[in-house]
């Protein structure tokens, strides 16, 4: 074989397959309702689509920026933090690349060593324990529940601990639940890390996207100590529908930070320019459009949540934040003779035309991911064609 084992071993991202196979699918004619990616239906703000053409237009976009980021982008990072967490970092704090995702995976391989283990509760994003295995870690399922809300408590944390624990990682708002940690349960989380020396790679991409009175705390924010002992990885995707400009960045101990702009400088050189004067007008232009956004979302979990709940099978409770509902679809599968939950999900798309995301990549097998970042005329026929599926 000419292939790398490590290659051989990773896993395609289900998320980005489901994508595609609902495209091939429309590209043959079919009516397809795709609800698998996780990006906003918006298009990027206007404000923020002119500050990248005038850095084009002046030629700022021609040329390479810094490998870490542009200054101006560090320093409207430093903004955003003084005012969305409430601290001030310095600019030797920050790296900026190619996506969140790409600040993750530079993440893994800068603080890993063969072996390491990263704890990652389940439900958890499809890429987490592929990044970790290509920086040749381990990664430890923390197993939650509905019961808990899918949230992970520290007597679990301290049962998988092992000399070997490096990382834990939180998501909250969480991709695929959308359950948020409270105050209290972040503060006993990360109290237990301190106290054990174990690193906290908080994922708060989706901190801006909270419902019904829900609130978003940082885990970074709740005392200095924590602080210390965590690197925040955040973006422009979500919040500003910007998922196209790929534009993350991560902020924690400067001989980490350093470190992963080490990975950036020998792998990306640099973030694309024209993104970077984008994403410094998102961070401190006006935020009228996250609040409009914000509210589109909400108003779609609030209609849809009540309707899929009465699709015969599905047993969901409703997300506090991200885009995403969560269903268990035990009974479901049940009801129509399936006990794998990926060949229901395909059923799902070739009888009733709608594509989801099997849970299976999620590492919950009796789960779907039901992404409501569609306008609701789709989410509600989305609904409608699931309902004849599970009656006929």
């Amino acid at each position: 074989m000419k292939l790398a084992r490590r290659i051989l071993e990773m896993e395609e991202s289900i998320t980005l397959a489901a994508g595609a196979r609902a495209q091939a699918l429309k590209a043959e004619g079919r009516d397809i309702l795709s609800l698998t990616l996780g990006e906003p239906d918006f298009i990027t703000p206007k404000n923020i689509q002119q500050a990248a053409q005038a850095a084009i237009s002046d030629g700022r976009a021609s040329f390479y920026t810094p490998a870490g980021g542009l200054p101006e982008l560090k320093q409207a990072v430093i903004h955003y933090f003084e005012h969305f967490y409430g601290y001030s970092v310095k600019s030797s704090q920050i790296v900026v690349g190619t996506g969140a995702k790409f600040m993750l995976y530079t993440f893994f391989m800068t603080v890993l060593n063969e072996g390491d283990e990263v704890i990652i509760p389940t439900p958890y994003w499809v890429s987490y324990a592929d990044q970790v295995k290509l920086a040749s870690g381990v990664p430890v399922f923390a197993q939650t529940s509905e019961d808990n809300q899918f949230k992970i408590t520290v007597p679990q944390l301290e049962a998988l601990k092992t000399d070997k624990t490096k990382v834990l990682l939180l998501n909250s708002p969480s991709n695929p639940t959308g359950m948020i940690y409270s105050s209290d349960e972040l503060e006993a989380i990360g109290n237990w890390a301190v106290n054990n020396d174990i690193l906290i790679l908080a994922d708060d991409i989706y901190g801006h996207l909270v419902y019904n009175g829900n609130h978003f705390t940082p885990i970074s924010a709740i005392s200095e100590k924590i602080r210390a002992q965590t690197v925040v990885i955040n973006g422009v995707s979500k919040t500003y529908a910007m998922t196209g400009w790929r534009v993350g960045f991560a902020v924690g101990s400067e001989e980490i930070v350093s470190s992963m702009a080490k990975i950036v400088s020998q792998t990306t050189s640099n973030l694309t320019a024209a993104s970077q004067y984008a994403a410094i007008e998102a961070l401190t232009g006006p935020q009228d459009s996250v609040e409009t956004m914000r509210q589109a979302f909400e108003e779609r979990l609030n209609t849809i949540y009540p309707l899929l709940k009465q699709v015969p099978g599905f047993e969901v409770i409703k997300p506090q934040g991200a885009f995403y509902l969560f269903p268990n679809v035990k009974k479901a599968m049940i009801l129509k003779g399936y006990d794998d939950v990926t060949a229901f999900t395909d059923a799902i798309l070739e009888e009733a035309d709608v594509a989801l995301v099997t849970g299976a990549g999620f590492g919950a097998p009796e789960n779907i991911r039901f992404s409501y970042a569609a306008n609701l005329s789709t989410l509600e026929e989305a609904v409608r064609r699931l309902k004849i599926f599970m009656e006929k």
